[in-house]
């Protein structure tokens, strides 16, 4: 594996040898980690099978569970997934950003069946990371990138974090240090009648009801035949439990916290991490994945969390909480 350090300034980057050989190493069905606005994401040629096999067996992901394609255009999403109107709206407010949309497949798609988990819909996302985009245009195909992570297990929002979980599996990572907004893509389904909202991200399930002028539907969890990625029950799990809503620490424990809290039995923590002291919402979300990671390094009793409150980013934050502190099989 090779480690490519580029500076999140650096926007000359198709200038560098290496981001040749970066293309080179992608249209040869091998993995690249890939910094987007979310979180790294493990990037491979979405119309090529075999690599997005080569994904599912990185991560130990069930195959069942559907690859979201990264395009670096409104004009290049087109060629594969069919616009209506509410899809047209989103993607003028949204892309590039973090907002992915599942939309019915054209026929003409030449993304594998595999990143689609063998579905007539497609997840399809233009990130707002002109690394990622610039791989799509010079690649000439959708990259299918999940977050890049052992699946189920905490995303990576910084090289090191993926190195740790994949480095074997790895051809090149690009390390542009921390990504910002620090959780995964809001996915919405435009499939049915109404638009329906899959996984919450990045951007508030309230100022996408504000683009489309009207109320999102919530889809359940579904651990056998999920429509999207982030919707299996159990995820983002560090190796101890996860305790929500917590008012207090317990021996052994990792907190979590947010805001100002004082928790009884505090001082006796593992570790304290607060995801915001200013009790910001953004930045809670950008520190997440961070301090679960950190907070797992220094228990394997358990982390216990404080509430979060649920407007905003919060539906997101508490949506990947929750995940972490499902029952696991």
């Amino acid at each position: 594996m090779e480690r490519w350090r580029l500076a999140p300034s650096n926007l000359d980057f198709e200038k560098d040898e290496r981001f040749a050989r970066v293309c080179e190493a992608l249209k040869a069905g091998q993995l690249v980690a890939v910094p987007t606005e979310t979180v790294y994401g493990l990037a491979a040629d979405a119309t090529n099978g075999l690599a997005c096999a080569g994904i599912y067996e990185a991560k130990g992901r069930p195959q069942f569970n559907p690859l979201i394609s990264h395009v670096e255009s409104v004009e290049a999403a087109r060629l594969h997934g069919v616009f209506n109107e509410d899809a047209d709206k989103l993607a003028a407010a949204f892309w590039p950003g973090p907002l992915t949309l599942v939309l019915p497949r054209r026929e003409t798609s030449n993304v594998s069946t595999l990143a689609t988990a063998g579905l007539d819909s497609i997840a399809i996302r233009v990130p707002n990371a002109p690394i990622m985009q610039a791989l799509a245009r010079a690649t000439g195909c959708p990259l299918a990138a999940p977050s890049a992570n052992l699946s189920g297990r905490i995303s990576g929002t910084t090289a090191d974090d993926v190195i740790n979980d994949l480095e074997v599996h790895l051809a090149f990572i690009i390390d542009a240090g921390a990504t910002t907004v620090g959780v995964e893509s809001t996915i919405i389904s435009l499939i049915g009648e109404q638009p329906t909202l899959l996984r919450p991200g990045g951007i508030a399930r309230e100022d996408v009801e504000k683009v489309l002028g009207k109320k999102l539907v919530r889809a359940g969890t579904d651990d056998s035949a999920p429509a999207a990625p982030g919707m299996l029950t159990s995820h983002y799990a560090p190796r101890g439990y996860v305790r929500l809503n917590a008012s207090e620490v317990y021996e052994g424990e990792a907190l979590i916290n947010f805001g100002s809290a004082q928790l009884a039995g505090q001082d006796k923590a593992a570790a304290v991490i607060n995801l915001s002291t200013e009790g910001s919402l953004t930045e809670a979300a950008s520190r997440l994945f961070i301090a679960l990671r950190e907070a797992d390094k220094a228990t394997t009793v358990g982390i216990a969390v404080v509430p979060v409150p649920e407007e905003g980013l919060g539906e997101a934050i508490n949506d990947r909480l929750s995940r972490a502190a499902a029952p696991r099989t």
